[in-house]
Order: structure tokens, then C-alpha cells, then sequence
């Protein structure tokens, strides 16, 4: 998909050298040359930003997100998006959901239709219980792809492994490595770096939470995963580092956005 024409290419340039410095940071020692070309060429043709977690790089792969779909039809000037629960295939008792989306890119357009489904075994632990809007997601994120000749998977379209140890299990296995918010190689956990990082530098922790879930495109922090976490704290941490106060208004900017809506 050819980017959109207010994109300048002068801007493309920029965005590039910021995702391959960024991409560096986030994932050091795990990306190779042809990783980067890679991202370069997503960079320059679809325009995603790594700093607002747009396209992750997971187990030797490139995903692009929810937010980074969006970014792009609202880029190209979506005309609308519209979801349809699939009533027959679902089974609220077993909480198995059935999406069906259609995207609008014209007035024209007959719609681009993507199915979207979710049910305990196919996603992570840390999302049960909202399996209806990870199925929903789903269906979104398949029918902009292909509305957009999108050919990267959607980080939420992946399946969590149904060998995949649960939180409980990980707990009672303290000699395997954890695979969600836990410590690694002696590191502290992402939740104790992000405390420290409010803690140095005076941070509202409501509104950094705000912002983080904005910044990984979930309703919660706890809804993200380990990723976009990380590139959050990375991202705090540059903003609070380089100029606390514009950090201190953009957080204040969730704030009124709270007040808004309620």
C-alpha cells in the first residue's frame, strides 16, 4: 500500500531514522540487518511509528497494532467502519464471540469484510474475561488489512498458545523464565520501572496510566502487552528526561480529556 500523498517524503526520512534508533533501544541484540531494512521499508510505505506502538517487532517478526490500522485509515480517509456480532457462531456460557467488520474506504466502496473470533483458549490471560472486544478488535483489524492491502498480521489477531502457561502456573514455577510482567535476567519487572520512573520524576500515576493505556491502544495498561509496555517506559522515560514540563502538560491533557467525558 503506497502511502498516503500528505506524507511528505521528507517526513517518511525522519520517521525512518526514529523507528530504526528507536527499534535499536527497545529490541537491542535481537534484530538483525535484514530486520531493520525491513523496518524501514514498512516505515517508508505505511508510515508506522514505533515510538507510538504501532508496529512491534515479536519473536523474529514485524506485527503492526490496533492503533497503527487506525492511524493508516484515517491517513487514507476512511469513510467508516461498522462490526456485527455473528449471534449463531457464538456461546456467551463458554465466552466464545464472533465478529464480522466491513470497512468503508469510500462512498463507492462495497466494503471490505474481515471475521474476527475469540474465545479463552486463543487469548492471552491477561484479557480473559474480555473476550467480546479482543474478537471485535479482531474482525477490525482483518478487514482494514485487506481494505489496505496490509500484508503484516495484527498483533491482536495472534492466538496465545494453548500450552502457554497461565499467570497461576508461572508462579509455581519460579525456575522458568516468565513470560509476562515478571523480572528477567536480573532486571527489575516493568511495573517497578515504571513506579521509579513516577517516582524520579513526580508523575501523577493516574494520569501516566492514562497515557500509557492510550499510548498501547487498550482500554487498561494491563491489557498491553509486554512489548508495548516496554516501548511505553522507554518512551516515558526519553519525555520525562528531555522535558519534564511538556511531559507534565501532556499528561494534564488526559486529565480534561476525563473531565470531557464524564
Amino acid at each position: 500500500m503506497g502511502t498516503d500523498s500528505k506524507v511528505s517524503e521528507s517526513d517518511l526520512r525522519k520517521l525512518a531514522i526514529q523507528n530504526r534508533r528507536l527499534a535499536k533501544r527497545f529490541w537491542a541484540g535481537r534484530l538483525s540487518a535484514a530486520n531493520l531494512d525491513e523496518l524501514i521499508h514498512l516505515t517508508r510505505t505505511l508510515g508506522l511509528s514505533v515510538s507510538t506502538g504501532e508496529i512491534l517487532y515479536i519473536d523474529g517478526n514485524w506485527y503492526v497494532t490496533h492503533a497503527g490500522l487506525l492511524r493508516i485509515a484515517l491517513r487514507q480517509r476512511c469513510l467508516g467502519i461498522r462490526t456485527a456480532l455473528q449471534e449463531r457462531q457464538c456461546d456467551s456460557a463458554v465466552n466464545r464471540w464472533v465478529f464480522r467488520a466491513t470497512v468503508y474506504k469510500s462512498r463507492a466502496s462495497r466494503g471490505f469484510v474481515g471475521y474476527g473470533d475469540a474465545d479463552p483458549s486463543n487469548v492471552s490471560p491477561l484479557v480473559r474475561g474480555a473476550e467480546m472486544r479482543v474478537a471485535e478488535t479482531r474482525a477490525v483489524n482483518r478487514a482494514l488489512r485487506k481494505a489496505y492491502g496490509i500484508g503484516l498480521c495484527s498483533v491482536e489477531e495472534l492466538r496465545w498458545p494453548s500450552n502457554a502457561p497461565s499467570p497461576s502456573e508461572n508462579h509455581t514455577r519460579p525456575n522458568k523464565p516468565c513470560a509476562s510482567n515478571g523480572s528477567n535476567n536480573g532486571r527489575p519487572r516493568l511495573r517497578d520501572q515504571l513506579c521509579l520512573l513516577i517516582r524520579k520524576y513526580e508523575l501523577d500515576p493516574t494520569l501516566v496510566k492514562r497515557y500509557a493505556a492510550d499510548f498501547c491502544g487498550t482500554e487498561t495498561l494491563r491489557d498491553a502487552s509486554r512489548d508495548l509496555v516496554e516501548a511505553f517506559i522507554s518512551t516515558l522515560a526519553e519525555e520525562a528526561a528531555k522535558d519534564r514540563a511538556a511531559l507534565i502538560c501532556k499528561l494534564n491533557s488526559y486529565n480534561q480529556l476525563a473531565e470531557v467525558k464524564s
